[in-house]
């Protein structure tokens, strides 16, 4: 805000520190931006949806420097934006045959992703959208495949901060506790495994520090989240150590 500070008047008029008014676009991130854009987006072998209207895939969309390696549509999907593209009939009839069909069209055309997250925006919770029960019919359907719901809709909380405790949330309900005991079978465990948690590569840090670490003679199993992988998400309740970098973005 610009303002003209009067004589004898202690108020200029600038407000700052004061909550957001869902629907009303700001710079200021939310519950929504900080699941999608922060802890899942940069999970690179998952297809991650924005369910909603297409304003706030495109707001989370390629504006964050996630670096990672990977092929574009077969083990990393970053740099695509996936949306169901609300409109108004669907605020009245309701978006879960519209979710559904979507996950069918991205398993026909990205057959080869690890799992897919429905990121909720905040019409889907206005409405009551059972996104929980759409996981669970297509995971079934898929043979077991990782569908996680997330309920992050941006009127949760005005700050990314409480966007990245849901998506942790979501890890730990849908991916940690969902988990077979066989799963992970083929993991080998060592004496000297470490997770390093809240980092999201941004510009490469992670990989600085994972070079660091490996030098120590440490092996990291699990990058969260970025450059990361399904697979290190579930691999990493079995590392000796997490190593934390951002407390704020992690539970």
């Amino acid at each position: 805000h610009l303002s003209v500070h009067e004589a004898g008047k202690s108020d200029c008029g600038v407000k700052s520190n004061i909550k957001s008014i869902p629907g009303v676009m700001t710079i200021r991130g939310c519950a929504y931006a900080g699941s999608k854009g922060v802890v899942w987006g940069p999970i690179k072998d998952m297809i991650h949806i924005s369910h909603g209207p297409v304003g706030c895939g495109q707001y989370s969309w390629g504006s964050r420097r996630n670096y990672y390696v990977g092929t574009t549509g077969i083990d990393t999907f970053v740099t695509l934006q996936f949306t169901s593209d609300f409109q108004e009939k669907d605020i009245v009839f309701g978006g879960d045959k519209k979710v559904t069909k979507l996950i069918d069209e991205l398993q026909e055309l990205f057959p080869l992703n690890r799992g897919i997250t429905i990121q909720s925006e905040c019409p889907i919770g206005l409405i009551g959208d059972d996104i929980e029960a759409v996981s669970r019919e297509k995971s079934k359907e898929y043979g077991g495949k990782t569908i996680v719901p997330v309920r992050c809709e941006g009127f949760r909380g005005v700050s990314q901060s409480l966007g990245h405790h849901i998506a942790n949330d979501a890890i730990r309900d849908w991916i940690f506790d969902k988990s077979a005991p066989e799963a992970g079978s083929k993991f080998q465990p060592t004496a000297y495994d470490v997770a390093i948690i809240g980092d999201y590569n941004i510009g490469g840090d992670a990989w600085s520090s994972r070079i660091l670490l490996e030098e120590m003679g440490l092996r990291v199993i699990a990058q969260w989240s970025g450059d990361g992988s399904l697979a290190e998400l579930e691999a990493t309740p079995k590392a000796k150590l997490n190593i934390l970098h951002c407390y704020r973005s992690m539970n």
